[in-house]
């Protein structure tokens, strides 16, 4: 009587790349030689990325709107994709609709919907993958739940353990593996493969975390890459052929700045991001005063940006943080690239609502002497320090008494202020979290300080 006989699975996957095309030639490269190699070899191989593989910080993105980033997909042949919330709120609703119309791979989403609760035309809820031995392979999918930033541009999200788990329940009785591709955290992660034991693998993403060796959570084997390229993710199944069972599984990551790399794939990726830059090279408008930043206080450039922001939201007064600047701008033509260079963050605007009271605790907090210092990692920001925090229409006068213009704050009467997205989630003001706000999407704050420079030089140039 004859042994059992094994047959391997092999998944790479990728994460939270973020636009950061520094190892690109080196993953490239190793995507296209495994697959040949293992295939060669007689296996099934699968190609995932979890998301947040597109990030309008570097200009070869924003010059295409994301686009770019297909072709680069593309070119390594990944399978199957899900979205990251880079994707899914940093790009309006139209160019999220457009960004995968070139795409040769699956968007595996089952939870951002149109309003009408049907899904979008570029995403499926799952896919069922089978191999050439008939084993059926299941992938579900599902993104970060930003209810109110999905809201505002138009879409529908709905919390993603809860439609994970729906579609597993459809998928169970008809596949023998289950894979979710989760741009969730690891939280969420470890908390999914508690209350969902049928997902078999859960590559995950979001929080930039990495598991070398992957983690088991009940019968789920958890992996993730961390951030920015720096590993590539290697799963490998091996299955019972007669049962289609899976008997092992194994994690392990390869460290890209190790893996080899081709002058052809180097020129091929240079060439592209190249491409793409040169399109940032439309003048945005005429800038007729140099605006210098200062990290630790105000200057020429905040003021500007102040009044862009108030200009923009009508706002009663602005806060925002001296560190979003990463240069400085002088007099001459302005292009789209300088804006980009100036402001990479895909950082979106809001106002808040305010009693006196709570605008007066609020100016108070943002005083701290330390904040200046805080190195800031996530919420969009890209650039290192805080820098000095920056009030427009709100002073203290020499008596200590608080203004917004030339009004007196009073303690029961409301405000609105404009501020950044990235200081509603309560990390650096607390209060911010519950307070009533509206996230103006989808123009990123270099979008804002464009407008409102066009606006200066036309107006400037009328009179």
């Amino acid at each position: 009587m004859g042994g059992i006989v094994m047959k391997k699975i092999h998944i790479l996957h990728t994460n939270d790349l973020h636009s950061h095309f520094e190892y690109w030639p080196q993953i490239y490269q190793f995507l296209t030689d495994k697959r040949k190699q293992l295939e060669a070899d007689g296996h099934q191989v699968f190609v995932f990325d979890i998301g947040d593989f597109v990030d309008r910080s570097h200009p070869f993105t924003e010059a295409t709107n994301g686009k770019g980033n297909i072709e680069l997909l593309n070119a390594a042949e990944y399978d199957a994709v899900t979205i990251g919330n880079n994707e899914g709120i940093t790009l309006s609703k139209e160019s999220l609709a457009s960004l995968y119309e070139q795409r040769n791979f699956e968007v595996i989403l089952g939870n951002v919907r149109e309003r009408d609760g049907q899904l979008p035309n570029w995403a499926q809820a799952s896919k069922v993958y089978t191999t050439i031995d008939g084993i059926k392979i299941g992938i579900v999918g599902a993104t970060a739940y930003y209810e109110q930033f999905y809201d505002v541009l138009g879409w529908t999200i709905e919390p993603p353990k809860e439609r994970l788990i729906q579609e597993v329940q459809k998928l169970k009785d008809e596949t023998d593996i289950i894979i979710c591709l989760s741009h969730l955290g690891i939280h969420e992660d470890r908390v999914l493969a508690e209350i969902c034991p049928k997902i078999d693998v859960i590559l995950g993403a979001h929080t930039h975390h990495i598991l070398p060796e992957g983690e088991y959570v009940q019968q789920s084997l958890l992996a993730a890459t961390g951030k920015f390229g720096d590993f590539v993710g290697h799963i490998e199944l091996t299955m019972d052929e007669t049962t289609h069972r899976i008997e092992k599984k194994e994690a392990r990551l390869y460290q890209a700045s190790d893996l080899p790399k081709c002058k052809e794939t180097t020129e091929f990726v240079h060439q592209l991001l190249e491409k793409g830059k040169q399109s940032l090279n439309e003048r945005a408008f005429y800038n007729r005063h140099p605006l210098k930043a200062n990290l630790f206080s105000e200057s020429e450039l905040a003021s500007f940006f102040g009044r862009a922001l108030l200009d923009y939201t009508k706002a009663d007064c602005a806060l925002f943080n001296a560190g979003i600047f990463l240069g400085s701008l002088p007099k001459g033509w302005v292009t789209k690239g300088d804006l980009h260079q100036l402001l990479p963050h895909p950082i979106n605007v809001c106002t808040i609502e305010l009693t006196g009271e709570q605008l007066q605790l609020m100016y108070e907090q943002s005083m701290n002497p330390e904040l200046p210092e805080i190195e800031i990692k996530g919420l969009g920001f890209r650039g290192t320090l805080m820098g000095a925090l920056i009030h427009e229409r709100l002073y203290k006068n020499n008596s200590g008494q608080l203004f917004v213009g030339n009004r007196l704050v009073t303690a029961n009467e409301h405000y609105t202020l404009a501020t950044l997205d990235m200081f509603t989630f309560g990390f650096f003001f607390p209060m911010f979290e519950h307070l009533p706000k509206n996230y103006l999407m989808p123009d990123l704050i270099r979008d804002v300080f464009e407008k409102y420079g066009q606006k200066i030089s036309e107006s400037t140039t009328l009179s």
